[in-house]
């Protein structure tokens, strides 16, 4: 893999990443005439939960679903600049323009017993998957995939040494119906200065299961959904794709490494080998999904969330390295809506059992 970095003009670092045989980058000048980059975002811990939320109010000014032509995401062209100064790119990385987290907190409120804030550090990245913007991540040739692999590595590597990163979490959020304002195929990078809810709620209960049995969590969920495999939608060499027993979507699928590891930096050779082929064949999955169900639904992509589970630095060496991948689509043309129970409790109600999830899953394999 060949890196080139690079500046955009308000002073954000952009990244290049190329195949290794590919000829190397010259510099390319971003022309618009963009401000110096400053952004304010702090933290704020909610006393009666101990988690932290972040305030970014700059946040409301961000591109809001521009037309294909005036995409950022695109390569630029003489007549229309973008956020990647080149004519063309295979994955980019750059700092988000926008970023949740950037900038100071007032100082006065550091420890404050019911009004506690801190500077709302870290980094935000945006990871351009292709540069054609009609296409998606499940598009992508297995060569293109690994190069995606490649740069998440990357950054996972040099985010996570910063002393004011807690984790670094990695998603992709695709689908107008999760929430994405920019349709172009493109995922992102959070550095968050603190370790998120559901990362700590998952440390706390490996910590029990270490407690009770001596083993590890994960390792022992892996090795339960392999032996008993009705949840076990697909299984290669190195990994496993299963439906959680008590999902919390309607399809929802995890993929675990089978050696466990605590974050991509830790994946060995034949581990990113094998990923491509086995991610794009879930994503390619979850588009067929709804197809028979409703016709209309044949060409709308099926809107889902991929995230990755990675180990924070700190207190996380029971956490093992995971995708979680699922849809807010429970039917054809019904979504699956965080109502009173759980958004009010966070008590998740599932209306497809993971049994006939994992299932459908098989069914529509390639």
């Amino acid at each position: 893999m060949i890196k080139t970095s690079d500046k955009l003009a308000d002073g954000r670092e952009l990244l290049y990443f190329d195949p290794e045989e590919a000829v190397p980058r010259e510099p390319s000048l971003d022309r618009r005439p963009l401000e110096p980059a400053a952004s304010l975002s702090e933290i704020r811990r909610d006393p009666t939960t101990g988690s932290w939320v972040t305030v970014a109010a700059h946040r409301q000014a961000r591109t809001y679903h521009p037309p294909a032509d005036e995409c950022p995401l695109c390569p630029s062209r003489e007549d229309r600049l973008s956020e990647i100064p080149a004519s063309d790119y295979r994955v980019v990385v750059f700092e988000n323009r926008f970023p949740s987290l950037a900038g100071h907190a007032d100082p006065e409120l550091l420890g404050h017993p019911v009004a506690e804030s801190a500077a709302g550090t870290g980094r935000c990245e945006v990871v351009c998957f292709t540069a054609d913007h009609g296409s998606s991540f499940a598009d992508l040739t297995e060569s293109r995939a690994r190069l995606v692999l490649d740069a998440w590595t990357d950054r996972t590597a040099e985010l996570s040494v910063l002393p004011e990163v807690g984790q670094v979490y990695i998603f992709e959020n695709r689908g107008a119906e999760i929430g994405v304002t920019l349709a172009h195929p493109h995922g992102q990078i959070y550095a968050f200065p603190f370790v998120p809810p559901r990362t700590a709620r998952m440390i706390e209960q490996a910590g029990r299961h270490r407690a009770a049995t001596g083993r590890n969590l994960f390792e022992d969920v892996l090795a339960a959904e392999r032996a008993d495999p009705v949840r076990v939608v697909l299984a290669g060499e190195h990994w496993t794709a299963f439906v959680p027993f008590a999902a919390r979507w309607p399809y929802e699928v995890h993929l675990y490494p089978n050696r466990r590891v605590a974050d991509l930096t830790q994946l060995d050779e034949a581990e990113r080998a094998e990923f491509p082929g086995l991610y794009l064949e879930l994503l390619r999955r979850f588009d067929r999904l709804f197809v028979e169900e409703g016709r209309h639904e044949q060409a709308r992509p099926t809107p889902y969330i991929a995230a990755w589970h990675q180990a924070p630095a700190v207190d996380g060496h029971e956490l093992a390295l995971h995708l979680e991948l699922f849809t807010i689509r429970r039917t054809a043309g019904k979504l699956k809506f965080l109502a009173g129970v759980e958004s009010g409790m966070d008590a998740f109600v599932n209306d497809v059992s993971p049994e006939a999830a994992a299932q459908r899953l098989r069914e529509v394999a390639s």
